[in-house]
């Protein structure tokens, strides 16, 4: 019977060796997945602890305007209401005296250079 140059518990071991590299590059891209997918988690966890802070600001700013004290203040500031009992002041200005004028100042021009100027002129357009 002839020798072969290899035995069978060559290639068994060979086989093993292959069927583990195959198996550690199955675990590889599991791992790099569920990696993956914690991000993703963390992300969306992110997302939906903004989005409740956002309802519980919102809902406070809705109970706020439901309450009596937003509506009396909207009516005394902006609404120009007066509750009873309040002596309305408006401010006049005195008799015979100048309205005041507030003077804008006038912006200086920025001088140019000479060769910004010929350059202005020969290539503006």
């Amino acid at each position: 019977m002839p020798e072969f140059p290899f035995s069978m518990r060559r290639v068994a071991v060979f086989a093993g060796i292959i069927v583990l590299i195959l198996i550690m590059v199955e675990l590889n891209s599991r791992l790099e997945e569920l990696n993956r997918l914690n991000d993703q988690l963390d992300q969306v966890r992110v997302a939906a602890t903004h989005s409740v802070q956002t309802q519980v600001a919102l809902q406070t700013q809705l109970a706020y305007a439901d309450s009596t004290q937003a509506v009396e203040e909207w009516a005394r500031t902006e609404g120009h209401y007066m509750k009873e009992g309040d002596q309305p002041v408006v401010p006049i200005g005195q008799p015979g005296s100048d309205p005041i004028v507030i003077a804008t100042p006038t912006p200086m021009p920025t001088p140019m250079q000479n060769w910004q100027v010929w350059w202005g002129l020969f290539f503006s357009e």
